[in-house]
C-alpha cells in the first residue's frame, strides 16, 4: 500500500530582524526546529530580495549558544523564582533608593509590544522615567530633527519615493553594506530611469562605486554644505515662495543664519574641503532636480551636531516645497529592525507614550488610558547619562533586554566597570554569553527571531509581523511576558493581564488613537480592535492607519504639519565643526561603523561561516600618508588608541579614507577578538538636542603592535589560553567544521614552543619545524581526522586558504595531505578560490578572476558565469573594482 504523501508545509512570512529596512521573509519549518528561507516577494519592502545576512538567517537558529533557562547567581531557577527575584530586588530598590534609582535599557531589536509594556511598567507604575535604548545609537537625532521640524517623529516619505526620484543623495550613509536592499533599488532607478546619485561621505565606501558625484567632505562639516545650499537657492530664484510663505515658519532667521555661516560656494569649499567646482555642480544637480529624495543615516545621526545636520538637510526640501511629494523629500534610513516601533510606544528616555510627550495635557490623557498610580513627571537618562549615572551610583538597578552595551556604548570599558556596582542587574538575553551578561545577577531566557510573535516598524513607517515558526528553545519566553508577570507580582496584575502579543498591540494602538482628533500624527487605532486571527493575519501597512483608510504612503501631503501653528518649522543651524578636535597628542580621527556581513556584536551573525569569510579580523583603516608618517604596513598589526582605551588590530592601508582619519568596525567584542572592542575608544561626547553619542570623530592615534610571530590556530574547539602575556592579538572567526584564531606573538621561540604544547596538547601530533626561519606548522590528529591546525612565523600571515579550513570536514587524511599541512602548501589539483568576494554564494576572487579573463566585461556577466552578485548584490561594487582593475592590467600589457 503506498504511504501518503505529506503536504509540504506552508511557508510563514515573518519580518528579518536586522537593519530598519524591514525585508519580508518566507520560512518552511523543517520540523526539527529549523526552517527553508526565503525573500517574501509579497512585502513591499524588499519584493523578494534578502540581503547576504538575512539570507544565512536560517543558520542562525541553532539552540547551541542559547540561553535555556532562567539564572540566579548562575543557579538554574524556576521562572516562578526568577519572577519573584526581580520584583522583590525592585521593590527593595525602590523602597530604599526611590523609584528613579531603577532603570531599563532596550533594544531596537525588541517587539513593539516588548518595548510597550517595558515602557508602561517603568514609566506608569514603577515611577522611573529612565528607561532609554540602544536606539539612542542610531536614530535619536532624527527623531529631534523631525519633531523640530514637523512637530512630530514623523518620516514624510516612503521607499516609492527611491523609485520616482531624479536625484537620490545619500549622506553619511554606505547604502550598499548598511542597506543594500534599497540600495539595489536605487542602483535600478539609475539604471533604467537615469536617475543621479551622490554620495556625501567622509569615506570612499562601496556605496560610492555606484555613484554619480562624491563629496569627501570634511567630518562635521555637513551643516556648512546644507547651509550654502540654502543660500545658492535662495540667490538663484530657487525657492518655493509659495509653500514657504503658507506652509512654514523661520524662513528668514534661518536663511540669514545660513549666509553668516556659510555664504559662496567657495566659502562652503573652504570649510568643507571640497573643490568649489564639485560643490557647484552638487548645488546646481540639487536645485535644478525637482523629485529628489535626500537619505541620510549614521553619518548624520551620530555626531555631536546629528540634530542640526537632519535640520539643515530638512530646511533645504521645506525652501522648495520638496515634501511628501512622489520622488521627493528626506528620507531617515534606521539601523535597526524596530528603532521605530520604540518611538511610537515610547521607548525613548524622551517620551511618554505613543509619540507623546510631558505635558500637563499628554500625562493626563496616558494616565487616564493606563490608570497608572506612579506616572513620571519628565525625561529620564538617556543612554550615555543613564550609564554615567551608573557609574556614579545614581543608578541602583538595571534591567538589559536584547543588547550588548558592553561593547556598543561609547566608552565602553567604563560602562563594563560600572555594571559591576550595580546592586541588582538582570538581563533578558537570547545567548549565554556575551560580553554584558557575565556581569548578570539574573538571566532570563528570551525567546529569539523565529520563536517572536509581535510587530515592528521599519523605516517608512511600515508595520510588519514577526511570526513564530518554531518552538521556543527550552524554557525561553517573550520578553513582554516576563515584563507583565513582574508587573503582576508587583501588585498590577489588572494592568498587565495580557494573554498574548495581540493584546499587548490592541491596547498599543488603542492608546494612539485615545482622545486624538487628529492632532497627533501617529494613529494606528483602526487596528486596535483586531482579534487574534486578524491580527496574525496582519498585512505590513505604513501608519498613520486610522478608519477609512489602509494605511499612509505619504504623511503631511496636504502640507500641514503638527506643529501648533499647521506650519513646518525651519531651524537655523551652526557651521561649527564637531567638537573634541585632534591634537599633537591625538592626531587623527577615528570613525566607526559597520561592515557588509556583520550585525552589532556579531552574537548571531557570528554564528554563520560564510559571513565571516568576507573579513575575518577586526581591521582600522589608514590614509597611506598616515601609514607612511606612523610606521604602518598594509596587513601588519596596529595598535590604535584614544584617551579612554585601545584596540590592537589588522591595518589596511588604503585611500578609502582621506589623511587625518582612520575607520574602524564596530562589531568586535570580547567573545572573539583580544583587544578589537572600537566602542571602548569613542568618547562618550553627545548631541545636546539629541543626546545621540558622536562615534564618528573621537581623537585618535596609532603605532605599530610590534610582535614577533604571527599565524593561525584552526580547531575544532575555540582553546583557551589566548590571553597568555606573550599573545599580543587574537582574533577569532567560526568555520563550517570549528574556529580559526588568527594572534601574534611577542616573545622567543620558546614562547612559540610553549604555546604551541598548550593549544596542541591532546592527541597525535604532526609536526614541522625550522627553526633557523623561525617556521612551526603542526596539525594534532585523533582517530585519523585533524582536530587542530596550528601555522606560526615571523612574517604576517595570511587567513588560512580554504583547502586548509575544510580539512576539518574530513574523516581521514592521505599522506599527501599531512604532507601539505606540513610544507604549508595546498595538495596538488586542489582549487583555491582566495578570498570570498560574494558571501551569499560563496565566490572566491580567483573564480572571479577567471571569469573576467574569459571575457567577463560586466557585473551581469560574470554573474552568469559564476553566480557571484546575483543574490543580494552587496558584492557589486566589489566585482566592479575587479573588472576595473583587469582592465588597468590589460591597458598597461597592450
Amino acid at each position: 500500500m503506498a504511504t501518503a504523501l505529506q503536504p509540504k508545509p506552508e511557508p510563514v512570512r515573518t519580518t528579518c530582524p536586522y537593519c530598519g529596512v524591514g525585508c519580508g521573509v518566507n520560512a518552511v519549518p523543517d520540523g526539527k526546529g529549523g526552517a527553508a528561507l526565503s525573500g517574501d516577494t509579497g512585502h513591499p519592502a524588499n519584493f523578494g530580495r534578502l540581503c547576504s545576512k538575512g539570507s544565512a538567517l536560517g543558520e542562525t537558529l541553532s539552540p547551541a549558544t542559547r540561553l535555556l533557562y532562567p539564572e540566579i547567581s548562575g543557579q538554574r531557577v524556576s521562572w516562578d523564582e526568577a519572577i519573584d527575584h526581580v520584583a522583590a530586588e525592585l521593590t527593595r530598590v525602590r523602597d530604599q533608593h526611590g523609584p528613579q534609582a531603577i532603570a531599563f535599557y532596550l533594544s531596537g531589536q525588541i517587539l513593539t509590544e516588548d518595548y510597550y509594556v517595558a515602557n508602561k511598567l517603568a514609566k506608569g507604575f514603577i515611577g522611573t522615567p529612565h528607561v532609554d535604548t540602544n536606539s539612542r545609537l542610531c536614530m535619536a537625532s532624527s527623531v529631534a530633527g523631525h519633531k523640530r521640524a514637523f512637530g512630530a517623529d514623523v518620516v514624510p516619505g516612503c521607499y516609492d519615493d527611491l523609485d520616482e526620484a531624479d536625484l537620490v543623495v545619500l549622506v553619511g550613509s554606505n547604502t550598499a553594506w548598511c542597506h543594500p536592499i534599497l540600495y539595489q533599488r536605487i542602483q535600478k532607478a539609475r539604471t533604467t530611469r537615469g536617475t543621479k546619485v551622490v554620495n556625501i561621505d567622509p569615506r570612499r565606501t562601496a556605496t560610492t562605486e555606484g555613484s554619480d558625484l562624491h563629496l569627501a567632505l570634511a567630518s562635521g562639516s555637513d551643516t556648512c554644505l546644507w547651509n550654502g545650499l540654502l543660500v545658492w537657492l535662495a540667490d538663484n530664484g530657487m525657492i518655493n515662495a509659495e509653500f514657504v510663505r503658507n506652509h512654514t515658519e523661520g524662513f528668514a532667521e534661518t536663511l540669514t543664519s545660513a549666509r553668516e555661516r556659510a555664504g559662496s560656494a567657495s566659502k562652503v569649499a573652504f570649510h568643507t574641503g571640497l573643490s568649489v567646482d564639485d560643490v557647484e555642480n552638487f548645488f546646481e544637480l540639487w536645485s535644478k532636480t525637482a523629485r529628489v529624495v535626500t537619505c541620510y543615516s549614521q553619518g548624520v545621526n551620530q555626531s555631536v551636531q546629528g540634530t542640526d545636520k537632519v535640520n539643515a538637510i530638512i530646511n533645504c526640501h521645506l525652501a522648495t516645497g520638496r515634501i511628501s511629494k512622489p520622488g521627493a523629500g528626506p528620507l531617515s534610513l534606521t539601523g535597526q529592525p524596530n528603532a521605530m516601533g520604540g518611538r511610537e510606544v515610547g521607548g525613548l528616555a524622551n517620551m511618554l507614550a505613543a509619540h507623546m510627550g510631558f505635558s500637563e495635557r499628554e500625562r493626563d490623557l496616558v494616565s487616564r488610558f493606563w490608570s497608572a498610580p506612579n506616572l513620571v513627571t519628565g525625561e529620564g537618562f538617556k543612554a550615555v547619562d543613564m550609564f554615567d549615572a551608573i557609574e556614579r551610583g545614581d543608578i541602583k538597578a538595571l534591567w538589559v533586554i536584547g543588547t550588548n552595551p558592553a561593547v556598543s556604548m561609547p566608552r565602553a570599558d567604563a560602562v563594563r566597570r560600572a555594571l559591576a556596582k550595580l546592586e541588582f542587574f538582570a538581563v533578558s538575553e537570547v545567548v549565554t554569553s556575551n560580553d554584558t551578561i557575565h556581569a548578570a545577577t539574573v538571566r532570563l531566557p528570551a525567546c529569539a527571531w523565529g520563536e517572536k510573535d509581535g510587530t515592528v516598524t521599519n523605516s517608512e513607517r511600515r508595520i510588519s509581523r514577526q511570526r513564530a515558526f518554531v518552538e521556543p528553545a527550552g524554557e525561553a519566553r517573550p520578553d513582554w511576558w516576563a515584563l507583565a508577570r513582574v508587573g503582576q507580582r508587583l501588585g498590577w496584575k489588572n494592568a498587565f493581564s495580557f494573554a498574548n502579543g495581540a493584546d499587548v498591540f490592541r491596547e498599543h494602538a488603542a492608546l494612539s488613537g485615545f482622545e486624538n482628533s487628529g492632532e497627533r500624527v501617529f494613529n494606528i487605532s483602526a487596528l486596535a480592535s483586531l482579534s487574534d486571527e486578524a491580527f496574525d493575519a496582519l498585512a505590513p501597512v505604513q501608519w498613520p492607519v486610522v478608519k477609512g483608510t489602509e494605511g499612509s504612503k505619504r504623511v503631511f501631503e496636504d502640507a500641514h504639519f503638527a506643529t501648533p501653528s499647521g506650519r513646518a518649522r525651519m531651524v537655523p543651524v551652526a557651521r561649527a565643526l564637531d567638537s573634541d578636535a585632534p591634537s599633537d597628542n591625538w592626531p587623527l580621527t577615528l570613525n566607526t561603523g559597520r561592515i557588509r556581513d556583520q550585525w552589532h556584536t556579531m552574537t548571531r551573525t557570528g554564528l554563520v561561516p560564510r559571513l565571516g569569510a568576507h573579513i575575518s579580523e577586526p581591521f582600522v583603516e589608514i590614509n597611506p600618508a598616515d601609514a607612511q608618517a606612523f610606521g604602518i604596513q598594509d596587513g601588519g598589526l596596529a595598535r590604535l588608541e584614544t584617551i579612554h582605551s585601545a584596540a590592537v588590530v589588522r591595518a589596511q592601508v588604503t585611500d578609502r579614507v582621506t589623511a587625518g582619519s582612520v575607520f574602524a568596525p564596530m562589531h568586535w567584542s570580547a567573545e572573539n577578538s583580544s583587544a578589537g572592542r572600537i566602542g571602548a575608544l569613542v568618547h562618550s561626547i553627545t548631541d545636546p538636542v539629541s543626546g545621540q553619542p558622536d562615534l564618528k570623530a573621537t581623537p585618535a592615534r596609532v603605532s605599530v603592535c610590534d610582535a614577533s610571530y604571527f599565524g593561525f590556530l584552526i580547531s575544532r574547539t575555540p582553546f583557551s589560553g589566548l590571553n597568555d602575556r606573550d599573545v599580543v592579538y587574537w582574533s577569532r572567526v567560526q568555520i563550517s567544521e570549528g574556529t580559526v584564531t588568527s594572534m601574534a606573538i611577542d616573545g622567543a621561540a620558546s614562547s612559540v614552543r610553549r604555546l604551541a604544547d598548550l593549544f596542541l596538547s591532546d592527541g597525535n601530533r604532526i609536526e614541522f619545524t625550522d627553526e633557523q626561519a623561525g617556521v612551526l606548522r603542526s596539525a594534532v590528529m585523533r582517530n585519523g581526522r585533524v582536530e587542530a591546525v596550528l601555522f606560526l612565523g615571523p612574517q604576517c600571515s595570511e587567513t588560512p586558504s580554504q583547502w586548509l579550513k575544510d580539512i576539518l570536514a574530513k574523516d581521514f587524511l592521505t599522506p599527501a595531505e599531512r604532507r601539505a599541512i606540513l610544507s604549508g602548501r595546498q595538495p596538488d589539483g586542489m582549487a583555491d578560490e582566495g578570498a570570498v568576494v560574494c558571501v551569499c554564494h560563496q565566490i572566491g576572487a580567483r573564480r572571479i578572476e577567471a571569469a573576467i579573463m574569459r571575457g567577463c566585461t560586466s557585473t551581469d556577466a560574470i554573474g552568469r558565469d559564476c553566480k557571484a552578485g546575483t543574490n543580494c548584490g552587496s558584492c557589486l561594487p566589489e566585482l566592479n573594482r575587479m573588472l576595473a582593475a583587469t582592465k588597468r592590467v590589460l591597458a598597461v600589457a597592450e
